[in-house]
């Protein structure tokens, strides 16, 4: 009895079912399972019991809490879902069930598995790279929106764009956001738009919806056509979980269409700030420019009153005393000449004049020393007519020298008469100073209504008194 109950391999109910399992998850791999629910049943453990059929047979199914947890949708009797898992026996009753680990509404499932696939391939061919994409101008001045004119994503853009930056000028584009001729007539009017030249920015746009709802954007062509625009286009369709190939091929993806116009339209508020902010520095630095210039023209003022070009003559005619009659009068000639004008090159002059001196004294010596050493007449002739053709030369040169420093000096005044605050009140300046204190005045609100002033014309003085009126 014992051999036949060994050969016959008699198991039991559970053996068998364990078998049975096993053999049932080594055979079958994951599977793809597409039927209408049945028999729903949730208990408080939060795990999801049913069938799934179809006209001909039923397989029983579970979903355990951890997954149910992450459904986008709400299973119900008689919904048709597409669901992902493994075979299996439920040992204690020999039941064949699937152990589900995802599950989407059948309709949306095959949408969301082409979506996957066209966007894979068209990653692929690099459409996507964030190489190519560009960045937004800073200031865009004309904005195309292609998007339905009756929509709310349309007021939005509109609304913040007034908000923000009112001079951008919004040109709607007017085309359907969705249906199945929406994806060519949004392509044909992207083809105008690209061959009006008229904008700096586009902006793709429309409110939220479901896949169905939003899958003229996720159209091939579209996204090609999106990937060729000359210039930054924005896309910004649906809510902040939608996501179209519009978003991948567009240079920039914007969660909300309220969101996509604050991406576009620089803060008002912040650019008047900035630009405040500039003007003050502008004013400062004006300011100190100004107060610069101030004091060098006062600094020179004072060194052309402090100077006075007759002492320095004078000065130059005694250093120069023991020049030759000839030198002293061609040395008077150009001092008369340029009296005004040596200020500034006297003390190179007399330095140029003292070397010349001291060189011809140095050779007067020398040739009185070998004319008193050689007594012959020829040599003593020789020597005053080497000695005159030297004091020639010596004359000779220190004329050209003169000349080229009255030159020079005949620069400098121009440059000084250039600069001078005289020649300012010339052109019909007048500069206010504090009739009691002499401060000067440069700014209007220090002319304070009854302050008494002094004002320097370019022929002379007056003496005033501020009104209390004020001229804007």
């Amino acid at each position: 009895m014992s051999d036949l109950a060994h050969e016959r391999q008699i198991l039991t109910p559970g053996q068998l079912n364990a078998l049975a399992r096993d053999l049932l998850e080594d055979a079958f791999p994951l599977v793809w399972i597409e039927g209408e629910i049945s028999n729903l049943s949730r208990p408080a453990s939060g795990h999801l019991y049913f069938s799934l059929k179809d006209e001909r047979a039923q397989v029983r199914c579970a979903l355990f809490r951890n997954k149910a947890l992450l459904l986008r949708f709400r299973p119900a009797d008689g919904q048709r879902v597409l669901a992902r898992g493994r075979l299996t026996l439920y040992e204690p009753r020999g039941d064949c069930q699937l152990v589900l680990d995802h599950m989407e509404e059948a309709g949306e499932g095959a949408l969301r598995r082409a979506f996957e696939e066209l966007k894979a391939r068209l990653a692929a061919e690099g459409l996507f790279d964030a190489a190519r994409k560009r960045p937004l101008p800073r200031f865009v001045r004309r904005l195309g929106i292609l998007t339905s004119p009756h929509g709310a994503a349309v007021r939005d853009v509109l609304s913040v764009l007034g908000r923000r930056f009112p001079l951008i000028e919004a040109e709607i584009l007017p085309v359907p956001v969705q249906g199945t001729s929406a994806a060519a007539e949004i392509a044909a009017m992207l083809r105008r738009a690209y061959a009006s030249g008229r904008h700096d920015a586009l902006l793709l746009t429309r409110g939220g919806g479901s896949l169905e709802d939003l899958w003229c954007f996720n159209d091939e062509a579209l996204a090609r056509l999106i990937v060729e625009s000359p210039v930054p286009l924005v896309s910004a369709v649906g809510h902040e979980i939608d996501v179209t190939l519009a978003d991948f091929a567009a240079d920039l993806r914007a969660p909300t269409p309220s969101a996509a116009a604050e991406l576009l339209a620089p803060d008002r508020g912040e650019l008047l700030a900035a630009l405040a902010a500039q003007r003050r520095r502008l004013d400062s630095a004006f300011a100190r420019l100004h107060r610069g210039l101030a004091q060098r023209a006062d600094r020179a003022w004072l060194r052309l009153r402090a100077v006075s070009p007759q002492q320095r003559v004078a000065r130059s005619r005694q250093r120069l005393g023991d020049l030759d009659h000839r030198l002293r009068l061609v040395a008077r000639h150009l001092i008369e000449r340029s009296e005004g004008r040596l200020a500034a090159a006297a003390a190179r002059l007399r330095l140029i004049a003292r070397r010349l001196i001291e060189r011809s004294q140095g050779r007067l010596a020398t040739a009185a020393a070998r004319l008193r050493a050689v007594h012959p007449r020829r040599r003593l002739q020789d020597s005053r007519e080497r000695l005159r053709r030297l004091r020639e030369r010596q004359q000779f040169l220190l004329a050209r020298r003169l000349e080229q420093q009255a030159l020079r000096l005949a620069g400098l005044a121009r440059a000084l008469e250039a600069t001078s605050p005289l020649a300012t009140l010339a052109r019909g300046y007048v500069i206010l100073r504090d009739r009691d204190s002499g401060a000067l005045l440069r700014l209007a609100g220090e002319a304070t209504p009854g302050r008494r002033v002094r004002a320097q014309f370019a022929d002379g003085q007056r003496h005033l008194t501020v009104d209390d009126r004020q001229d804007d």
